[in-house]
């Protein structure tokens, strides 16, 4: 089974809007039998192809009012100043995503807070004691019209 068929392309296009759907529901969306399509999930489970099933839970259920991304770039370029930041990130509740990139910075943080007053306290106290922070760039999210995170 190739990932570029048509039928694992629409399996994983309905898991994708909804990854509680039923096997039947799903196989009679993309046209298989139930038993072939259940095969063909777990081949797909099976190599990876499908990492895992998780409830979305909405930011403002958890109590985030506050989302922004930050970029932010290091003064020192080691490996040691960006595994310390990486560990920096990791044990910080309000950074939901870490992500090292390429250009004039070296991270960008999807960060969620409770309002701009947390912000400003993750500022001074997570971001302010890195030692080796050079920028930080901080962008508000005012909406989402688009979101397919999952």
């Amino acid at each position: 089974m190739s990932l570029d068929d048509r039928i694992s392309t629409r399996i994983l296009q309905e898991l994708r809007r909804d990854g509680r759907l039923p096997n039947t529901e799903l196989a009679a969306r993309v046209g298989l039998s139930p038993s072939a399509c259940l095969r063909r999930v777990q081949e797909l489970e099976r190599r990876g192809v499908i990492a895992g099933y998780r409830a979305i839970i909405s930011p403002q259920a958890r109590g985030a009012g506050f989302i922004a991304y930050v970029a932010v770039g290091l003064s020192r370029h080691s490996n040691e100043a960006q595994l310390a930041f990486e560990r920096a990130c990791l044990a910080a509740p309000a950074v939901r995503e870490c992500h090292n990139i390429t250009g004039t910075v070296e991270y960008l943080l999807r960060v969620e807070l409770a309002d701009l007053a947390a912000y400003k306290q993750f500022h001074s106290d997570v971001l302010g004691a890195f030692p080796w922070i050079a920028t930080i760039t901080t962008h508000v999210v005012m909406g989402s019209p688009k979101d397919e995170r999952a």
